[in-house]
């Protein structure tokens, strides 16, 4: 079994000029899932190499079990150190993708052709697609069958409100909750921070940090089905 998870190369934080990235947990939450379960991880982002870690995620406050992992674990260090370029993944070569979130997908994966692309090539070959937290956002520009990929469909991601508690919602492009449901997707949410991942079909969609690890191992239970 093969998987990607796709992180960010995006680095700055619209026009703050403080730095962002991807949040630590939304990647090694999903990658100590899926190698624990044996499945084989490529990481990728756009433009390759490291991508870059939004500093807050790595707050002491933010800390999980998978980080502190990370932190004593060289091998997975060297792998993140050493992402493949996105536009060298093929579909055909993979069973499932999974974009981690953090607020830099908002300004290169959302528009990003290559993604879009792939994200289409992956559904249209009949696999599963995860994102969680700011991941979703990768679901603005992708179709199926003509249609916005996620309409009539139940997803989540990082919510309005969440935005609003991390004081964010004038500096984001969009808000990922708003853009989900004017695609047409059948929105749900919980309480700020609680754990929610969404299975829908081949869809599957996580709110928040917390729920990464959560909706790894729903995308596990797909694959293995």
């Amino acid at each position: 079994m093969k998987t990607v998870i796709v992180l960010t190369s995006h680095n700055i934080l619209g026009n703050t000029g403080k730095p962002t990235g991807f949040w630590l947990e939304e990647f090694t939450a999903p990658y100590y899932t899926f190698k624990d379960a044996g499945v084989e991880v490529t990481v990728a982002s756009p433009k390759g190499g490291h991508p870059p870690i939004d500093p807050r995620s790595d707050d002491p406050d933010n800390q999980t079990d998978t980080m502190q992992r990370f932190k004593k674990d060289p091998d997975t260090q060297k792998v993140l150190a050493n992402s493949v370029k996105l536009s060298d993944v093929r579909a055909e070569d993979h069973h499932t993708i999974f974009y981690a979130g953090g607020h830099g997908p908002m300004w290169d994966l959302t528009e990003d052709p290559v993604s879009i692309a792939l994200i289409e090539s992956f559904y249209n070959a009949g696999k599963p697609v995860a994102a969680v937290c700011h991941g979703p956002c990768v679901f603005r520009h992708t179709t199926f069958q003509g249609q916005p990929l996620v309409k009539d469909k139940r997803v989540t991601c990082f919510t309005n409100d969440e935005e609003e508690a991390v004081g964010l919602t004038k500096v984001m492009p969009f808000l990922v909750e708003d853009e989900l449901k004017r695609l047409g997707g059948r929105f749900e949410k919980v309480r700020n921070w609680d754990v929610l991942t969404v299975t829908d079909g081949r869809l599957i969609t996580g709110q928040n940090p917390a729920s990464s690890g959560p909706t790894a191992r729903e995308l596990l239970k797909l694959l293995n089905a």
